[in-house]
């Protein structure tokens, strides 16, 4: 299971329920660029793209089941798609979601918490956890772009190479997770393909190469 950064343009916010419980809203936007990794000293930093309607094939899939969790932990569950209290809907902006957190599992001291913390500004991560399809059944899930290289020098007085950004086309969506801060550590980043292979410009991309 690979795990996506939070990134900027995202939200979540929390309404009480009439009948009890919370409803919490939340979205995950496409096309934005997160940074897994400033390459540390002598690395390449890594960055990484949802193409729009990347997860697309397990959200429109009524079969398919996705978790809303706190913090990546199956454990830790808030809501469900296949249980009618988890809605996701998907666009070529982002993909949106509204879950009714039972009054049972908001009692519960995780639902307490993470409740607690949107309310208060301090968990405002949506984080994916997905999986990329084999090439047997997708053809290219993903591509790697390298930007080119700024000009400057590193510490060593070597050209700073410019990040490698991997642009993820398909992926199989198992859940969301709220998160505080999404933390990325080595071993997780470098389950990625990092081969840049040919390089493509996204601006290039005509909308028939474009994952739908």
């Amino acid at each position: 299971m690979l795990f996506g950064a939070y990134l900027e343009g995202g939200g979540l916010e929390v309404r009480r329920r009439s009948e009890g419980g919370v409803r919490l809203a939340g979205r995950f936007p496409y096309r934005k660029t997160a940074t897994l990794s400033d390459g540390g000293r002598t690395g390449r930093p890594k960055k990484e793209v949802f193409e729009p309607r990347a997860f697309a094939f397990r959200v429109d899939d009524p079969t398919k089941e996705i978790h809303l969790l706190v913090g990546h932990d199956f454990n830790r569950p808030l809501a469900s798609k296949l249980t009618g209290t988890l809605a996701l809907t998907d666009s070529d902006d982002a993909l949106t979601f509204t879950a009714d957190v039972a009054e049972e599992i908001s009692q519960t001291s995780y639902g307490k918490d993470v409740i607690a913390q949107i309310g208060a500004g301090l968990a405002f991560g949506i984080s994916p956890g997905f999986r990329i399809p084999p090439q047997r059944a997708v053809a290219e899930p993903e591509f790697i772009e390298e930007e080119p290289d700024d000009g400057t020098l590193d510490e060593n007085g070597d050209p700073r190479r410019g990040a490698l950004i991997r642009h993820v086309r398909e992926a199989l969506l198992y859940e969301l997770s709220i998160v505080v801060r999404p933390a990325f550590k080595d071993s997780e980043v470098e389950k990625r393909n990092w081969e840049p292979g040919p390089v493509l410009q996204p601006s290039r991309l005509h909308a028939v190469q474009r994952w739908r």
